[in-house]
């Protein structure tokens, strides 16, 4: 008789992998966050991807506007693995973004490691992105999008492997995005993004430890989400790594990146910055002194959120002209 199956991953609990190939995924979560919605932003639900049963939370600010309010995607985060649009930490951050911007907010989901490897995430933001595209082109487009909305000034946060999402979308869209028109593209933010390589840096190996993320969870989470055998270089988890296209010649929109200073990535996020900065794309980085991981997005409500909302502010303004 063989042996049974044994565990070989666990993912926080949340995600178990055995021997034998099976999966187990938790449906309850134990948050230690609250959704905190104030009444300022209404929300609904959309299906965006029916051959995947996927869904995208729109997000509208209630203060009144006589201008067209822009629009911005928010893509979350959680190692490619983890993470929905109704996770209360991503919905309070939306919640934030579109009554204090503000803007009309766009959050979906999008397919999840180790059941849908990479690319699988990737041409699920390309999806949800297109699917703007085909509510402008509209007779009868959602009613939210029917009116008041500017689909000139589109904007990409993107969150940890949203950030991630964010870049690659960058590098396929191209500067004002032509495949999308009439949409367009602006400029796209990068919280943290969720970058990898098999070459340690010095805040990954002697970075203090982080309570939602350190080495063995960033290690974890790339075995599961890259394509099976493949490594942290790949060219959807390092975007300078040995297998990844060259930018040089790659026209790219806008790009703001934020981090903490006391983030286990923040040397890989630097140094992304400064070498597209060095290969002359428009780059702006800031770096939050004493932050780790989820800084804005944990607590979006907070002094130091009011700050990255600034940035974002000035970001959008700054690249709408």
């Amino acid at each position: 008789m063989g042996s049974l199956a044994h565990l070989v991953e666990d993912c926080l609990g949340l995600i178990q992998v055995y021997s034998d190939g099976s999966i187990f995924r938790s449906e309850v979560a134990d948050f230690p966050i609250k959704v905190q919605d104030d009444g300022s932003a209404i929300w609904k639900d959309c299906l965006f991807d029916k051959e995947h049963n996927l869904y995208l939370r729109l997000y509208k600010p209630l203060s009144a506007s006589n201008a067209k309010l822009p629009i911005l995607y928010f893509f979350h985060g959680g190692g490619f693995c983890l993470g929905s649009r109704t996770w209360p930490n991503g919905h309070n951050c939306c919640l934030r973004l579109s009554s204090a911007l503000p803007a009309v907010v766009i959050s979906p989901d999008y397919r999840l490691a180790p059941e849908h490897r990479l690319p699988a995430a990737m041409d699920d933001a390309l999806s949800a992105v297109k699917w703007l595209q085909i509510q402008a082109l509209s007779n009868s487009p959602d009613p939210w999008l029917s009116d008041g909305v500017d689909f000139d000034r589109v904007f990409i946060v993107g969150d940890s492997s949203g950030g991630n999402l964010a870049h690659h979308l960058a590098v396929r869209l191209g500067p004002g995005s032509p495949e999308l028109s009439p949409v367009k593209v602006r400029g796209y933010v990068l919280m943290a993004p969720f970058f990898g390589g098999t070459e340690r840096t010095k805040s990954e190996v002697e970075g203090p430890p982080e309570p939602y993320l350190n080495l063995e969870v960033l290690d974890r989470f790339w075995r599961l989400s890259v394509p099976a055998g493949d490594t942290a270089d790949h060219p959807l988890a390092n975007p300078f790594g040995p297998h990844s296209p060259k930018l040089e010649s790659v026209m790219l929109d806008p790009i703001l990146v934020m981090v903490g200073g006391l983030e286990v990535m923040k040397d890989r996020i630097e140094d992304y910055a400064k070498r597209l900065k060095e290969i002359g794309k428009k780059i702006n980085y800031v770096e939050f002194q004493g932050k780790q991981h989820g800084f804005f997005t944990n607590d979006p409500f907070s002094d130091l959120a009011n700050k990255v909302l600034e940035e974002i502010k000035h970001f959008m303004s700054e690249n709408s002209k």
